[in-house]
């Protein structure tokens, strides 16, 4: 009876959403509250300053209206401007960001999402979709548009109960993925019930675990294409004939807008009642590629912030290349040439800590972290000394290197000396094969001579007892 009553409900939703199926409804957006209280949250939030200004020689940096807020440098992931970084909030639409790496990590873009009820029935009133119905079917590349554009929250069910079907289960097990994919970014503060954002109590994050999630993201082509769109339409599907157009929610990147910036890559907006505004922007001036994470903020303060953000880092880091600074005896040497920590004027890569993680032993990999007074200001991968890894671990190099010397010495040899070897080598196997041939003839014959022998011997014995019987 609760199946036929969630389809009936289902069939009542759709309806009233196909009404106008080209447009997408949005709730990403703060709308009016109370002014005195919004006031005095914003007030409140805005007198907390960012935690990095307490680094003694850092620049200071502006204050902002989000209750948490971070940029971190996407290539280095130093954290150069940090404010409440690991509090709890609710992420509200940017839980789409793990949804999409969620998804492309194991699906294609010519994979098929198709509707079922469930991904329609759940949405109430006000929340962000764009018309889907149950058993209708899009591509997932469209799916990707719909739900990081539109921010649609059917579509990113869709997209969950699909992609969990090809990983072998259901809805349930892409939200456990999203979890476990979390911690493996190394995400400490978050916790996921659902592929939207959507209000629950038990599904939050950090602004340090959406900027680490961000920075995992943003190495997909396929995503950066999507985020950096204006304006994408979905053709007729095949239970609606009318194609779905739908906009860019960023204000960032629209050129009109009076909060366009200029090297903004895209990124994700998002809105509930009890999150307030959150915002993922991601930026590019042609040397760093910074996201930028604020979370409790209040509707176009959040770009007001992330501008402010976004110019302090700009104006006051630049890279430190590590390849020109002197090799920690611990290191042998950097994995990337290109390597670099961010820092301010007045502090030298002399002043930085490091932190050292071996990831592999074996071949002596692992990962340097440089810190300034507790801040990371970039990690790097390495290569280990020998001595090194071996005080660390007690794993044993010996019967390595006499392997690697004696491979060295046979790598080492003359090319005359090799072709000499080559021809012996094979001269040897020639002479065995023909010695081989030789012993098998030689018993031939005689074999053959022993048959002849004794045909002999019994033809004169018949010939003798013949003889005898005629003397008879």
């Amino acid at each position: 009876m609760g199946r036929v009553r969630r389809r009936i409900l289902a069939a009542v939703l759709a309806a009233a959403l196909a009404a106008a199926p080209s447009a997408a409804v949005r709730a990403d957006e703060e709308t009016d509250a109370p002014m005195d209280q919004r006031e005095i949250e914003r007030q409140t939030a805005y007198a907390i300053p960012p935690d990095t200004n307490s680094l003694a020689g850092w620049p200071q940096g502006p204050s902002v209206y989000g209750d948490s807020a971070i940029v971190m440098d996407m290539d280095s992931g130093a954290i150069v401007y940090g404010k409440q970084i690991d509090k709890r909030h609710y992420p509200a639409s940017i839980t789409k960001l793990l949804t999409a790496l969620v998804a492309l990590e194991n699906s294609q873009l010519t994979d098929e999402v198709l509707f079922s009820d469930d991904s329609v029935s759940f949405l109430e009133y006000g929340d962000a979709h764009i018309g889907m119905t149950p058993g209708e079917i899009i591509s997932m590349e469209d799916a990707y548009y719909g739900m990081l554009l539109a921010s649609a929250n059917e579509v990113s069910y869709a997209v969950a109960e699909n992609v969990g079907r090809l990983m072998g289960g259901d809805y349930n097990t892409f939200i456990q993925k999203m979890n476990d994919r979390s911690a493996e970014l190394g995400c400490t503060g978050s916790h996921w019930m659902n592929a939207n954002g959507l209000h629950d109590e038990n599904h939050y994050t950090t602004a340090h675990d959406m900027a680490l999630i961000t920075s995992a993201v943003y190495q997909y082509d396929e995503y950066r294409e999507v985020v950096q769109t204006l304006s994408h339409t979905i053709p007729p599907t095949n239970l609606v004939n009318e194609s779905r157009t739908f906009q860019q929610n960023h204000k960032m990147l629209w050129p009109k807008n009076d909060n366009y910036y200029e090297y903004c890559t895209g990124g994700k907006t998002g809105y509930t009642d009890q999150a307030r505004t959150t915002l993922v922007t991601t930026a590019d001036n042609g040397n760093l590629r910074l996201a930028a994470v604020v979370l409790y903020d209040f509707g176009n303060d959040a770009y007001i912030d992330t501008r402010a953000m976004f110019d302090y880092v700009y104006n006051n880091f630049s890279k430190v290349m590590l390849a020109d600074q002197e090799t920690p005896e611990e290191i042998d040497a950097y994995s990337e040439n290109d390597s670099y920590v961010l820092l301010p004027a007045g502090i030298e890569f002399g002043d930085l800590e490091k932190e050292i993680e071996i990831t592999d032993e074996q071949s002596r990999e692992g990962t340097v972290t440089y810190t300034y007074q507790g801040q990371n200001v970039g990690s790097a991968g390495v290569v280990l000394t020998k001595e090194y890894v071996m005080e660390q671990t007690g794993h044993d190099y010996t019967l390595q290197v006499k392997k690697e010397a004696a491979a060295s010495d046979v790598k080492e040899l003359p090319l005359a000396l090799k072709i000499v070897i080559g021809i012996g080598t094979a001269l040897v196997v020639l002479a065995i094969l023909l010695a081989v041939y030789i012993w098998q003839v030689r018993r031939r014959r005689m074999l053959r001579r022993r048959q002849l022998r004794r045909r002999r011997e019994m033809h004169e014995s018949a010939v003798k007892r013949s003889e005898h019987r005629d003397k008879r």
